[in-house]
């Protein structure tokens, strides 16, 4: 007689069932923690977007309220330039009428003073414009030694004044003399000017004495200038 083991098929039935469940179980269980770690990470990632967003926002206000401010820097500057330019050209034009000014009142009182000075002096008029003359005058007395202590030029009157000097250039004066010039200059019509030549003459002995001269004398040293520049004159190289 065999022994059969009795296998009750409701048993099974359960038994199988419990496998299905079981195993079907762990699959879903992994997915939903896959699903929230996910979610964890995107929430994190999204945050992390969010502040770097709010940290980019606030980086641009405040680079605007920098360029804002650099503007209004900018206009505060160009409005404070175009006040001094306009201060600056106020000035230059207060200081252009002084000058203006003060040409007119030494003209006036060059021509006072010229007034008496020619008193005495050697003149003659000569044909070139005074400019011209000008020239020749102090090429004249720089050539013989003469250094300006004074010289005043207007458009139409000149004013030369020289260093008192000792010396022997034959040209103009004698050994052992003393002079000091006085030069004037006045434009005339149709391009002619005035020229004025008075000296100071004087002849020094030795142990510098200084002995008195006749106004004769004193004359021919007034000529021999005129004369110096008559030639330069006439001569084209020095015109």
């Amino acid at each position: 007689m065999r022994n059969e083991t009795f296998v009750d098929p409701w048993s099974l039935g359960i038994w199988a069932l419990l496998v299905v469940v079981t195993t079907g179980c762990v699959p879903e269980d992994n997915s939903i923690n896959s699903i929230r770690v996910e979610n964890e990470t995107l929430k994190k990632q999204v945050a992390k977007e969010e502040a770097l967003l709010s940290s980019l926002l606030d980086g641009n206000k405040i680079m605007q309220q920098q360029i804002d401010l650099l503007n209004q820097e900018l206009r505060d500057a160009k409005s404070t330039t175009e006040a001094t330019k306009a201060e600056a050209k106020h000035q230059t034009e207060q200081l252009e009428l002084q000058l203006a000014e003060t040409k007119r009142m030494i003209a006036t009182q060059m021509t006072e003073s010229l007034k008496v000075e020619e008193k005495g002096a050697q003149s003659d008029t000569l044909p070139r414009p005074m400019p011209t003359v000008a020239k020749v005058v102090e090429d004249a007395l720089a050539r013989n030694g003469y250094p300006l202590k004074v010289s005043v030029k207007t458009d139409q009157r000149a004013v030369y004044v020289t260093e008192r000097k000792i010396s022997n250039p034959t040209s103009l004066e004698v050994t052992g003399s003393r002079n000091q010039y006085l030069i004037f200059l006045q434009a005339l019509p149709d391009n002619l000017t005035k020229l004025g030549v008075k000296a100071e003459f004087e002849r020094v002995a030795q142990g510098g004495r200084i002995l008195s001269v006749s106004h004769e004398e004193t004359n021919e040293i007034e000529h021999r200038l005129i004369n110096e520049i008559n030639k330069a004159l006439a001569n084209p190289a020095k015109t």
